[in-house]
């Protein structure tokens, strides 16, 4: 097992690139990931004001808060920049998901932007586990 550490850290990153290759069909037989959950970027739309978001933020928290307490939310973040929030939840596609952050009052008035990137496993790891080894 030594001697596999340094290459499953060497091979991440090329993993990584060769995963992320939006807008591009997998190669021919390579298996899509399965979706585990959706990651949800949040920001506000163009012209919102602070003021805007504030006066719906009491009740945002709640519905927040109660959708964690449930498992849809798995994780959630605030950017790094300051411009919005990023959830992780628990669907198996976009669609459960846009159904999950549509429900929050700040998406009900329109007050924000959402994009959603289906995320699953790292299927390039599966050739590091060697004919057989997958079940």
């Amino acid at each position: 097992m030594k001697f596999m550490t340094p290459f499953l850290i060497a091979a991440l990153p090329v993993a990584a690139v060769a995963q992320s290759q939006s807008g591009h069909a997998p190669p021919s037989g390579a298996p899509l990931p399965k979706t585990t959950e959706v990651m949800v970027i949040l920001t506000a739309k163009q012209g919102v004001t602070r003021q805007q978001i504030m006066a719906i933020m009491p009740s945002e928290i709640r519905e927040t808060v109660k959708l964690y307490l449930d498992g849809k939310i798995r994780q959630w973040y605030s950017r790094g920049d300051g411009n919005g929030v990023v959830f992780m939840i628990d669907a198996k596609n976009e669609v459960e998901a846009r159904a999950v952050i549509e429900a929050l009052p700040l998406s009900k008035e329109h007050l924000m932007d959402h994009e959603y990137i289906p995320v699953g496993p790292l299927m390039p790891l599966a050739g590091l586990m060697g004919a057989g080894a997958q079940q």
